[in-house]
């Protein structure tokens, strides 16, 4: 090109301003300057006038050394090559340079120099300079493994704790081989996952062990990723290794637990299962599979919930216990249990009894269901033959004592019947008198079934069936030492009964001793057992009978009348079975079938005379006596058809009249009655017993020695009236 038309070139460069130019001379001088020159030292054209701008001033002194070895190239060559120093600025700041030149070919003392700001470059270059020192920082603090390999598989960068865990030197490890780091038992897996990743370029994560320098090994979590470049293709690989040794160990530990619990459970005499918060199947122990007999797997798959199941839960218990579920996660999750039967493999079905416990997480929220399933078929087997029986001997029970069942339609038993409804709800004394025989123990026994003390105990005592000697330890009890027999303590009827009811029956044949007892029991609810010192509450309902006349005994002094007071609350009184002639043909059905049932035989008619013959009876001994009439007829009985012995009903039979006794003698007033008649009642009433307070010498007045001797010389048989 002419040198003409490449000044003209140069000159509109520098006029354009698109770099700082500047002509200088070699003693320090600038003789000219373009404004973007100006622009990046802060000077003027003023300054550049007056020759205050040196190029030799501008320069710091630490790049002296350099502008001199570009002079000397300067001179030797005419040109220098272009380098980067600083300039100062006028304000005394400093900009970054790169600055390049040449000699004038007219002079070789002038020359032009060329400059750029690097200020933009140089602030790029710190930035990209904090930002390796940053991530620098961060490999070496991430506590974790990192390296970068070429494409080639060739280590090119590896950070400090790398370099700590194997012990080596990035060179040193540049030649290391797989194998020699790597555990035998991964190197198969690892080389497998490496290769499938570089083929495909796709990223990987594997758990490998690595041989730490000090020979052990530990396990790491590998995360290795790809960078590609703007072709797409894979220049560099990145690897994360995070250590996991401690996870790895827990899991193991965890893993041996969960064996070592499943070997458990496996073991346990009971079925054990897992279900999620919606009733999945997870789990079950080797038990319960073998009950279903499913394997795990399918036990899981089954469809539906446990709850929902067909497979799982009795048709008629699936809606109770899918029910039960539901109310019970709805309600908060709580421990609940439930019965139910479940399936075997050969289709039968047993009873289990399964208790639910919740699992929570930190938030409350239900995670798992633990469920222990415990047979108790046989339990249930057992209540069912229990219950049954239970209802034959309710049946049998009902059957096998008048004292359970009251038997009649009469007004004179519905009157009884109306005032045991209205008084056994309340917990009043009740006094019941009546002759003997006609049931005074069994109205007592209704009178406790509709109270409210029906769940407790019924105690009953024969007050003249036990020794006046005896009778205030019987009641009351007594401690160990209180009199002679008494080897240890035994608690009495009172405390037996305590919470429900007791029957004092023949209560008038008490003695006086223990009638003060029992009127203290009565107004103060304690008494004390015999031979102690310590008061014992008592709750119990008090019910008394008596076939005698307390009114007559307490005017002879035999019987308390405060007593009598505190017992007479509710009196019922029990009519005679000559006053009830109606319910004869009902009580007469009603032991028939009854005592033939318990003979083995088979009654299908009564006899019209017999039934007319029973219903025309007086019946001094009452139900009682007709309970042993009939039980007597069926034992002889040889046909279908019932019927009594004429005999054995006295056809001259009368009722107990007002006796006069005169005492030692036996002298009775017996119209119209015989002395036959009148001990055969007086022994009745006595149930067979001579002797004693309620014995038949006692009701008559006479010793016990002379109504022996009568009772042998009229050939009476005074044992047939124990029993009636």
């Amino acid at each position: 090109m002419p040198v003409d038309q490449t000044s003209k070139l140069i000159g509109r460069l520098f006029e354009a301003n698109v770099v700082g130019i500047f002509m200088w001379n070699l003693v320090g001088a600038i003789t000219g300057a373009n404004e973007a020159f100006l622009r990046m030292v802060k000077y003027d054209r003023e300054d550049l006038a007056s020759g205050r701008v040196r190029w030799t001033d501008l320069t710091p002194a630490e790049w002296r050394e350099r502008d001199e070895r570009a002079i000397a190239e300067l001179k030797a060559s005419g040109a220098f090559q272009p380098y980067e120093k600083e300039y100062f600025r006028k304000d005394g700041s400093r900009v970054p340079i790169l600055l390049g030149g040449a000699l004038s070919e007219d002079s070789g003392n002038e020359g032009v120099s060329v400059i750029l700001d690097l200020s933009e470059q140089k602030r790029a270059e710190e930035g990209l300079r904090q930002s390796e020192e940053r991530f620098r920082l961060v490999l070496e603090n991430i506590g974790a493994l990192v390296i970068t390999t070429t494409l080639e598989g060739e280590l090119d960068f590896a950070n400090q704790p790398v370099l700590d865990y194997f012990g080596k030197t990035v060179e040193q490890l540049k030649g290391w081989q797989t194998t020699d780091v790597l555990h035998p038992d991964d190197l198969a897996s690892a080389m497998a996952v490496w290769k499938d990743s570089i083929e495909k370029g796709l990223s990987h994560d594997v758990d490998h062990r690595f041989l730490r320098s000090d020979g052990v090994y530990r396990w790491f979590h590998v995360r290795g990723r790809p960078q590609r470049d703007a072709d797409g293709h894979i220049v560099r690989w990145y690897n994360l290794l995070t250590d996991i040794h401690a996870r790895k160990e827990s899991e193991e530990k965890l893993r041996r637990s969960e064996a070592e619990l499943r070997q458990i459970l496996d073991l346990v005499p009971q079925v054990v299962a897992v279900f999620g918060p919606g009733g999945e199947r997870l789990y079950a122990n080797r038990l319960g599979l073998d009950d279903a007999g499913l394997s795990l797997e399918e036990w899981r798959q089954t469809p539906g919930n446990f709850v929902s199941s067909p497979a799982f839960v009795h048709p008629d218990d699936r809606e109770r216990v899918a029910r039960t579920y539901s109310d019970n996660a709805r309600a908060g999750g709580s421990a609940f249990e439930l019965e139910l039967r479940l399936p075997k493999p050969d289709g039968t079905y047993r009873w289990f009894l399964v208790r639910f416990n919740p699992l929570r997480d930190e938030q409350g929220q239900i995670t798992r269901w633990y469920a222990a399933f415990t047979d108790i078929e046989d339990r249930k087997r057992a209540e069912d033959r229990l219950r049954s029986e239970n209802v034959a001997l309710r049946e049998e029970i009902d059957k096998a004592s008048m004292f359970e069942e009251i038997v009649g339609t009469s007004p004179a038993l519905k009157s009884v019947l109306s005032r045991i409804s209205k008084v056994a709800p309340s917990d009043s004394t009740v006094f019941i008198t009546g002759e003997t025989g006609t049931g005074k123990e069994l109205v007592a026994r209704a009178i406790h079934r509709r109270s409210d003390r029906a769940s407790r105990a019924f105690v009953s005592v024969n007050c003249g069936a036990i020794p006046r000697d005896l009778i205030a330890s019987e009641l009351f009890g007594h401690e160990k030492g209180a009199f002679t027999g008494a080897a240890q303590q035994r608690l009495g009827r009172f405390e037996l009964a305590n919470g429900g009811t007791l029957f004092l029956d023949e209560v008038g044949e008490l003695p006086a001793e223990t009638q003060i007892a029992l009127l203290r029991v009565l107004q103060e609810h304690e008494f004390e057992r015999v031979g102690g010192t310590r008061p014992i509450r008592a709750d119990v309902r008090v019910i008394a009978a008596t076939n005698r006349d307390l009114q007559a005994a307490i005017s002879t002094g035999s019987f308390r009348s405060d007593l009598y007071y505190r017992l007479h609350v509710f009196p019922i009184e029990i009519p005679p079975l000559r006053e009830r002639t109606k319910d004869i043909p009902l009580l007469v059905e009603y032991f028939i079938h009854r005592y033939a049932r318990k003979a083995g035989k088979n009654i299908t008619t009564v006899d019209k005379k017999t039934l007319g013959l029973l219903g025309s009876y007086p019946w001094p001994g009452n139900i009682r006596e007709l309970q042993n009439v009939i039980e007597r007829s069926i034992i002889v009985c040889e046909t279908d058809t019932f019927s009594v012995d004429e005999s054995w009903l006295s056809k001259d039979t009368h009722l107990p009249i007002p006796r006069t006794i005169q005492s030692g003698a036996f002298k009775v007033e017996v119209e119209p009655r015989s002395e036959r008649e009148t001990i055969e009642a007086a022994l009745a009433e006595s149930r067979g017993r001579v002797s004693g307070p309620s014995g038949a010498a006692a009701r008559l007045g006479i010793p016990r020695s002379s109504l022996e001797s009568r009772i042998k010389a009229l050939k009476i048989n005074k044992t047939r009236f124990k029993f009636g």
